[in-house]
């Protein structure tokens, strides 16, 4: 949401800025610098990357108006698996069959909606448990085996943020190259009026405008957003991953879920006694 605001208001700003300075809006208002500048911009970013990365990147800006991870969600997230932990511990394993098979349906993932709403969250973690379920994997292997998992998410989810950057380091370059596009334009106009030459020369410059604004304002911010909230979500996902290697090794419920809460960042990380209140139903002080 803060991304989209503070573009917002970098633009306002810039325009109101020039209208202050005496200049006139409308002489921003060039077609075919837009065409040149966008269109570019769209093909580059195509034949660089290809439709899948672009309904990626298309999907992960919606994202960014969700709000970011708090301390509240790793609250419920650490709770969440603290209970479940606890039920294999009093009742083994078979115990979490019903939960991880249809955790929609679950009674425990049913309060914690923050939780069930993270599909990828929701299927590494219960496939993470239906591995354990089975025995059949040791505890290295098993952290080896996540450890594959989110470094071959991350590697996709980092792509549209990447390309957004690329865009924005490409810009000021297409919007030289509107420029002199409109220069090659004025000089076929030499020898005509003063005011038709001066209107050339400025409509070629809002193409330098256009790309230098669009890759500082916009799009660079807008790429580095992108990538901030796949470290955010990758953060959240490790937090699950240690979790689940610290109960597969066979730690106890409040040990599995102090490993998790320490790989969380200081600025959201609950402190202990918080936690430890937390998971017991006691409302934190």
């Amino acid at each position: 949401m803060y991304t989209f605001i503070g573009i917002i208001a970098g633009s306002i700003c810039v325009i109101l800025g020039f209208i202050m300075a005496d200049g006139e809006v409308m002489i921003l208002v060039q077609p075919a610098e837009y065409l040149i500048i966008f269109g570019s911009t769209l093909g580059i970013f195509l034949s660089s990357n290809g439709m899948k990365v672009m309904q990626q990147t298309m999907q992960q800006m919606k994202g960014l108006l969700k709000p970011e991870l708090t301390k509240q969600h790793y609250l419920d997230v650490l709770k969440m698996m603290y209970e479940l932990f606890s039920i294999a511990r009093k009742e083994g394993l078979l115990g979490l069959e019903s939960h991880v098979e249809h955790p929609e349906e679950s009674e425990i993932f049913k309060n914690y909606p923050t939780f069930l709403a993270n599909h990828h969250a929701v299927c590494f973690f219960t496939d993470t448990m239906k591995v354990i379920l089975t025995g059949a994997v040791g505890p290295h292997d098993l952290s080896e085996m996540m450890e594959v998992d989110l470094e071959t998410t991350n590697e996709e989810e980092v792509q549209p943020g990447e390309s957004v950057q690329n865009v924005a380091d490409a810009l000021p370059a297409i919007g030289i190259v509107a420029a002199v596009l409109g220069i090659i334009i004025t000089m076929g106009k030499i020898g005509g009026s003063a005011s038709a030459i001066g209107h050339a020369v400025a409509a070629a410059l809002v193409g330098t405008f256009l790309g230098v604004f669009l890759a500082y304002v916009v799009a660079g911010p807008l790429g580095r957003a992108l990538l901030q909230r796949v470290r955010l979500n990758g953060q959240y996902m490790k937090c699950l991953s240690h979790a689940l290697f610290s109960f597969a090794r066979g730690e106890s419920p409040i040990t599995c879920i102090e490993f998790a809460r320490r790989n969380i960042d200081p600025s959201v990380r609950p402190g202990f006694t918080e936690l430890e209140q937390t998971v017991k139903g006691k409302k934190p002080a």
